[in-house]
């Protein structure tokens, strides 16, 4: 299964359909995002890609009602859960929040083959035990060039995928 992972996309809606045009290309099967959408209109242009999403809430989210409204009613198949996900992706165990301290507990139990993160808007991988730790760095393009990592689950290789914006 091939991940798109990213994260801090921060009402940037020129990146964020740059970022999914992307992910459309590198032929993802989901998209996982480590919070800090901002608006609810961000949850339009992950629904364009045509794949499921899951993501979680950063602490530029503000508005998580009308955020998870959207989800449930607006979009297809946007699945929001909170400040920590848990989740199963064919026998691909991943856990996501916004934050490295939480990020950095969940990869020492060893239970996650990856386990993502966001908020400092920098790239960051290693490695815990047998447990992938990752923050794909910003879709937003604050501090550089947007980023965002794909992961094959199988081969287990991650790859950072740099975009530039036009000016």
């Amino acid at each position: 299964m091939k991940l798109a992972v990213m994260s801090d996309s921060h009402d940037n809606i020129w990146n964020m359909r740059r970022a999914v045009a992307r992910v459309r290309s590198e032929g993802a099967d989901v998209i996982l995002h480590c919070g800090d959408f901002v608006a609810p209109f961000m949850l339009k242009e992950l629904a364009a890609a045509g794949l499921p999403v899951h993501g979680v809430f950063g602490n530029n989210d503000g508005d998580q009602y009308q955020l998870t409204r959207m989800a449930l009613t607006d979009v297809a198949d946007i699945h929001l859960h909170g400040p920590l996900a848990d989740l199963d992706l064919d026998g691909f165990r991943v856990a996501m929040t916004h934050y490295f301290m939480v990020a950095r507990g969940l990869a020492a139990t060893g239970e996650y083959d990856l386990v993502c993160f966001g908020h400092s808007h920098e790239h960051h991988l290693e490695t815990v035990g047998r447990t992938i730790l990752l923050n794909p760095g910003e879709i937003m393009g604050k501090d550089g060039p947007p980023t965002f990592c794909m992961v094959d689950s199988a081969s287990r290789e991650v790859r950072k995928i740099a975009f530039h914006t036009e000016k």
